[in-house]
């Protein structure tokens, strides 16, 4: 919060993906604790895009920015993504210059989903360009308007349209905790995406 001070009042929207742990129990606290905090606490495991999305229509901001707790998505970066804004751009990605340390499979992996999903859905998604975003309240408002089940935001949010634009940095490594993302999690996001954003699989 105190990166954002100089931007006006901030709100931390936190969200519980029914974990069995004592995350719920940390979030409640720091609401209870600290003004401008927001608990949401899922009634199971939704997996990660349905926990975003509620985090992001639960948040009442005029811009809002998503970002995942394991602090490789640097908080240091929301000023120049909020400059970004005020020019005029509706979304802000934030885009990794490259994949790090990540084993060849995941970086090989990753290179031909993209290929595949713009060649098969003709809707350009920013490579190496995660869940660490900006959105105007405009731009979310068009994004609620989607109800799919299975939401894949990575495409949905480009597919919107609107003005947006790209801010590079070098991510870190994961601060604390496993990624809940190992590779057959990530195939099955591949397969979502692609059949969200295409009907050529089923052509």
């Amino acid at each position: 919060k105190e990166i954002l001070a100089p931007h006006g009042g901030a709100e931390i929207v936190l969200v519980n993906d029914g974990s069995k742990d004592r995350s719920w129990e940390l979030i409640a606290a720091q609401c209870g604790k600290l003004s401008g905090y927001v608990g949401v606490n899922l009634s199971r495991n939704f997996g990660h895009q349905i926990a975003l999305a509620a985090g992001l229509e639960t948040a009442r901001g005029d811009a809002i920015i998503s970002m995942d707790a394991d602090l490789q998505d640097p908080p240091s970066l929301i000023p120049e993504m909020l400059d970004a804004h005020r020019k005029g751009y509706d979304v802000v990605y934030a885009t990794r210059r490259a994949r790090g340390e990540e084993p060849f499979l995941k970086r090989f992996t990753a290179r031909l989903f993209y290929f595949l999903i713009r060649k098969l859905s003709g809707v350009s998604i920013p490579q190496n360009t995660g869940d660490f975003r900006l959105l105007s309240r405009r731009a979310l408002t068009e994004l609620a308007r989607l109800r799919e089940t299975h939401r894949f935001l990575r495409g949905l949010v480009p597919w919107i349209g609107l003005p947006q634009t790209q801010i590079c940095y070098d991510r870190a490594k994961r601060a604390a905790g496993q990624t809940h993302y190992p590779f057959r999690k990530m195939l099955l996001l591949a397969f979502d995406g692609i059949a969200s954003m295409s009907t050529a699989p089923l052509r």
